[in-house]
């Protein structure tokens, strides 16, 4: 059985959260609807198709890891009372599904976007053969996204104007159309035979699908950052970019120097480690803010890292 807050309640609750630094909290009974959204990627996606027709409440802050953030209680209370909820899924929010499947219990319509566009799965390390949640990494699955996301919105949030929502969905998605073809002319600098990949953990295979890299393998051979390198596996990777002839390794913007010392000490790897936004975004003015700036900024890294000048 589940308890909704009384609503009197849950404003209370709302302002004791906002207090303690919750991202944001919408109270039940207000005429705006509201769209919650658990990760901060999504978030910006869902914010562009919805526009100002709801209130869009993103429950994780800029910088946190999609694999550990948790919510607070009055947190877990907004999702319940939300008019949509918007995931991710394919397991990525670890600690907040809980919360995302007793408010689809409770009545509450629920999309999990990963499981709408097509997911591909691992194929190596510790999560083979299960699905990769990190869909964002292929702007044209994210186009898919926006379409799915502004069908949803239309479908279950009462009160919003279907043609802005739509409007504001073809909008986006030219944008993401350009910023797909903005990435393939930045990769296609990069020869063939130099676009190899070596990430902390195993984030970047819709990437290396839709753009044509390998995978020579992550330090954490997971997807999942909750997972731990082995001295085994650091020999396996150390052998694998030694015979690959791999320039850089990419790591998450958070800890690239961490993971450049537990290379050199731990398997001898001497390579550049070049920091990238995996997983989620930064404050403003921190380099990725919006998808579309956190996508620009990987290539130019990675195209950088591998050789090239885009």
């Amino acid at each position: 059985m589940t308890i909704r807050p009384l609503p009197l309640l849950l404003p209370l609750l709302c302002v004791l959260a906002l207090g303690a630094g919750a991202v944001g909290c919408t109270a039940a009974g207000q005429d705006r609807p509201t769209v919650v959204v658990t990760t901060n990627i999504l978030g910006d996606i869902t914010r562009n198709v919805v526009g100002e027709e709801a209130e869009v409440t993103v429950l994780m802050g800029p910088g946190a890891d999609p694999h550990s953030f948790g919510i607070s209680a009055p947190q877990a209370a907004s999702v319940e009372q939300a008019d949509l909820v918007v995931y991710n899924g394919l397991g990525l929010e670890e600690n907040v599904l809980r919360h995302v499947e007793a408010a689809k219990e409770a009545g509450v319509p629920t999309l999990a976007v990963g499981d709408a566009v097509d997911p591909i799965a691992y194929t190596s390390g510790e999560s083979a053969d299960e699905p990769d949640p990190h869909f964002w990494t292929d702007p044209e699955r994210v186009h898919r996204a926006v379409g799915i996301i502004a069908d949803q919105v239309a479908e279950h949030v009462k009160g919003v104007d279907r043609k802005a929502v739509e409007k504001n969905a073809s909008g986006y998605g030219g944008e993401i159309t350009e910023l797909t073809s903005w990435m393939r002319t930045a990769f296609d600098e990069i020869p063939q035979g130099e676009r190899q990949l070596v990430t902390n953990h195993h984030v970047f295979g819709y990437l290396a699908e839709r753009f044509g890299f390998r995978i020579v393998g992550a330090v954490i051979p997971s997807g999942t950052t909750l997972a731990s390198p082995s001295a085994s596996d650091l020999r396996s990777l150390a052998d694998a970019v030694e015979k690959a002839g791999v320039k850089a390794v990419f790591a998450d913007s958070s800890q690239p120097d961490r993971l450049a010392q537990v290379l050199r000490s731990e398997s001898r790897i001497d390579v550049d480690v070049v920091p990238l936004f995996s997983e989620s975004l930064t404050e403003k003015g921190k380099g990725a803010a919006t998808y579309l700036e956190m996508m620009r900024a990987n290539t130019r890294s990675i195209a950088t890292g591998l050789g090239t000048t885009e």
